[in-house]
């Protein structure tokens, strides 16, 4: 078995693990299906949007073709979602060990085994990766063609010479990781998320391009892990969609973390020292010269290894969108608010669409896409509530508007603000950093949104976001029992925090009224 996918890409090392995890993704050896006469659906990219459209309408019925070129499950199972959460989390045992003087505990020492933290990540991997596998989604009726497929026609498409006739279509092809024109950055060799997790040996320095959540998350992490590591960003702080106070908590914990801020800068070139570079991974050990520029003076930074976290880039090329009659540009394949494209028999979802890019996202694009393509639906993607979340330590989730948002959108904003060190939950644990800002409409118990910095918040968000979904107010958060002690109390304390707002001074009059003759 090589360690090259038929779709051209690399899986390094090509360990037990990762073999184990092509075997179920891109078997080889497998044997593509004859083509029915005609499909209900053909879906081309097998990653969550792709997989999720092609198990619903199969589990319903349709004659369905799933074509994918390189990994089935995606950028989220192969280089997104999984590997990165189990890096962070083995990071932050790291960081646990190394800190648990403050709560009595011993202290841990030495430098830790990265290679461990590596090979745990693949095998995890690995033993997830049947649920996105091709034998699966035969089982379950769907007709898996690996290979590299495109249109041939505003009805067809074709995958390693066979023609797919469809009713429907849906491209579901991703995005890669962007890179930014810096002078010599190809030449001396860089990582992405795409390449980071192949990584076998901890880089001693690394420079992080990009101060975005995947900036700032594998900054965190492989500086808890033992790298020196340095983060650069033209902007003037971390996380710049996010509110200012929220970046600056996470901000402040990454210093602690010993990451190096650059901020505010121009990288404006990468010097290369030492052995060519053949590719992003096995250069790593070639010894690289960052140069950035801020306020007119120019600096120096060394490292081992550059990682580019600055974007993604929608995977449109070499699809026939052409000749199906599909637009795109830059940003993606157009769609309208269906997710329809300019051809009406063939819709986009996920990260080729140029909307959010998250792997939760892409699930409920095919909940959208399955009910406008077969069942008449008029479901819309702009009705859908999205959270999304960074992964650093403390997390930063959000759903819905900020308040700067909230105003531009004609919206009268009232903010709640409640601090973590009041949730008495969070000062045992330690983790009292952070706070829950909830956006209201004055006047009305209508949430426009929130922002939850905690240790846990992407775990906490969801309460927000059924609110927000289904339209319930703080008002019943208020009323609502939440278990003593936990975070999540810090909902309760904005409800109620809210609810005493609703004590004008006119209220008050009739309360001392009641009470005056209430006897």
């Amino acid at each position: 078995m090589s360690d090259t996918t038929e779709g051209g890409a690399r899986i390094e090392p090509f360990d037990e693990h990762n073999r184990r995890l092509v075997e179920n993704v891109h078997p080889p050896g497998w044997r593509n299906p004859v083509p029915k006469d005609r499909y209900h659906l053909v879906v081309i990219g097998a990653g969550t949007a792709g997989l999720v459209s092609a198990a619903v309408a199969a589990g319903l019925g349709a004659r369905v073709a799933l074509i994918e070129r390189h990994l089935m499950g995606g950028d989220c199972l192969n280089v997104g979602c999984v590997p990165s959460k189990s890096v962070i989390r083995a990071a932050r045992a790291w960081h646990a060990a190394r800190s648990g003087g403050a709560f009595g505990a011993p202290r841990a020492t030495g430098d830790g085994d990265f290679a461990a933290v590596m090979e745990r990540m693949r095998r995890l991997r690995a033993g997830i990766s049947p649920v996105d596998g091709a034998a699966r989604f035969r089982d379950l009726g769907v007709d898996v063609f690996l290979g590299h497929g495109r249109f041939s026609g505003r009805e067809t498409a074709e995958v390693e010479g066979a023609t797919l006739r469809f009713r429907r279509a849906v491209v579901a092809t991703g995005a890669r990781a962007a890179a930014p024109p810096i002078p010599g950055l190809a030449e001396a060799g860089y990582l992405t998320n795409e390449t980071v997790f192949s990584l076998t040996a901890r880089p001693p320095r690394l420079a992080v391009i990009g101060a975005g959540p995947i900036g700032c998350e594998l900054a965190q992490a492989f500086a808890r892990l033992g790298s020196r590591v340095t983060l650069f960003d033209v902007a003037p702080q971390v996380l710049i969609r996010e509110d200012a106070d929220a970046a600056k908590v996470v901000q402040e914990a990454l210093v602690r973390d010993g990451v190096e801020l650059a901020l505010g800068v121009n990288v404006v070139e990468v010097r290369s020292r030492g052995a060519t570079v053949s590719d992003g991974v096995s250069g790593v050990g070639t010894k690289r010269v960052i140069v950035w520029e801020r306020g007119g003076e120019r600096r120096e930074t060394a490292c081992d290894a550059v990682l580019v976290g600055v974007g993604r880039a929608p995977n449109v090329e070499e699809l026939g969108l052409e000749a199906a009659g599909v637009a795109y540009d830059k940003t993606g394949v157009q769609v309208d608010d269906r997710l329809r494209t300019t051809n009406p028999r063939i819709f986009a979802a996920g990260d080729i669409a140029p909307l959010h890019k998250f792997t939760h996202l892409a699930d409920a694009h095919a909940a959208i896409v399955i009910q406008n393509a077969f069942f008449f639906g008029r479901a819309r993607h702009t009705r859908l509530v999205v959270p999304w979340v960074t992964y650093t330590s403390p997390e930063i989730a959000h759903v819905g508007l900020y308040e700067k948002d909230a105003r531009e959108a004609g919206h009268a904003p009232q903010v709640i603000t409640v601090p973590l060190h009041d949730v008495d939950r969070a000062v045992l644990d330690g983790e009292d950093e952070g706070f829950l800002r909830v956006v209201v409409e004055a006047g009305k118990d209508r949430i426009l949104g929130a922002t939850l910095v905690a240790e846990h918040a992407g775990d906490m968000i969801g309460e927000i976001c059924l609110a927000i979904t289904h339209g319930v107010g703080l008002g019943r958060i208020a009323s609502t029992i939440h278990p003593y002690p936990t975070q999540s109390e810090v909902f309760r304390k904005a409800a109620n925090q809210w609810r005493k707002g609703k004590l004008t001074p006119t209220v008050r009059k009739i309360f001392d009224l009641w009470f005056r003759t209430f006897r």
